[in-house]
């Protein structure tokens, strides 16, 4: 198991995507989960330049674990960066950033070896004629809109960092990135809220997107062999609502739910064993950018109907008007269920028109 985090610091302080960088250079801040909401964080890899053209084509090859967001804009730099996001300048990532210690904590790697793990400053391993640094998609970046469904992650509501795991689901390789395989992220939710929680994390394809797979059957496939649930690479282990208990097998109140994770690229370093010094994040300590989810993704808003049509392969009520059926549905209570539609379990619409 990667290293235990520090808890996360107490998110009101921490509003705006430049007062958390602020704060994380200022050793005042830790994780940042639930920092900043609906701001971008992002994960931190600094390549030396001679794989920087194969790591490119290694996000582009590879987008939902790694969704490029900017880079360096030069050589060397560690103060301004190149944007890959469509519609955002690169002055508007974020201003007066230092990549050396924006990031609360980071992790350094020496000939492809881990040498230093959660430390506050890379400044002294930064290479001011070779480096370059990718900033990539983090699934953070989509819990203020969990939240605003009534799907809050519990690792937030506990001052928990989320739980990453390798698995064994292998990426496109990429010049000198072979032999890889994707890292992932996972939140438990109830079964039947699954559907509302896809719908909701959907439109954030910079972000990892959707989850990548959910189901205990799901998690024997997609992790590697033998490995447990509640003993995750990185981050923490998950826990039950009491804050305590671990995760049991077959709950289908505590489904795991897996996303692409922003750890997959330095799991693709290591497996590279590439020479020189490679600088990262550690894993659920981000750099938070100063564009708002808003810039990127639009206005994300989940509708009663959208949700509904997502719950073909669980909802079998005929209830058009929602009663009885949304208390049903943990999570949901703050979506509106009025005119909505409902499929029964062959697609077809059982209550009046429906959306393609």
């Amino acid at each position: 198991m990667g290293s235990l985090p520090t808890p996360p610091a107490d998110a009101s302080a921490y509003p705006t995507g430049h007062s958390a960088r602020v704060a994380a250079r200022a050793n005042a801040i830790l994780s940042t989960s639930g920092l900043a909401p609906d701001y971008l964080q992002a994960n931190l890899i600094v390549l030396p330049s001679r794989y920087a053209a194969d790591f490119r084509l290694l996000c582009k090859r590879n987008p939902v674990p790694c969704p490029l967001l900017a880079e360096s804009a030069s050589v060397g730099s560690y103060s301004a960066l190149k944007s890959w996001m469509d519609g955002v300048a690169d002055d508007a990532v974020a201003k007066g950033i230092d990549i050396r210690t924006d990031a609360p904590r980071y992790m350094v790697y020496n000939n492809g070896t881990l040498t230093a793990s959660h430390i506050a400053d890379v400044s002294a391993h930064w290479d001011a004629s070779d480096h370059v640094a990718f900033l990539i998609g983090c699934s953070y970046s989509f819990e203020a809109a969990l939240a605003r469904q009534g799907l809050t992650p519990r690792h937030t509501q506990l001052n928990r960092v989320v739980p990453m795991y390798r698995t064994r689901l292998p990426l496109s390789p990429a010049g000198v990135f072979t032999g890889a395989t994707h890292v992932v992220s996972m939140r438990p939710y109830p079964r039947r809220a699954v559907a509302a929680v896809r719908a909701a994390t959907r439109p954030f394809v910079a972000a990892h997107g959707e989850p990548v797979a959910w189901g205990w059957d799901a998690a024997r496939e997609l992790l590697r062999d033998g490995a447990d649930v509640n003993a995750p690479d990185w981050g923490e282990p998950p826990v039950m609502a009491d804050g305590v208990s671990p995760l049991v097998e077959g709950d289908e109140e505590n489904v795991p739910v897996f996303w692409g994770c922003g750890v997959t690229p330095q799991e693709a370093v290591v497996r590279a064993g590439l020479e020189g010094t490679v600088l990262g994040h550690a894993p659920g300590h981000m750099i938070v950018l100063d564009v708002r989810d808003e810039d990127v993704f639009g206005k994300v808003v989940v509708e009663g109907r959208d949700v509904m049509l997502l719950l073909i392969d669980w909802g079998k009520q005929r209830d058009a008007e929602g009663k009885g059926f949304e208390k049903e549905i943990v999570g949901l209570e703050n979506i509106n269920f009025s005119h909505l539609c409902v499929r029964d379990e062959s697609g077809l619409d059982a209550s009046g028109p429906c959306l393609a």
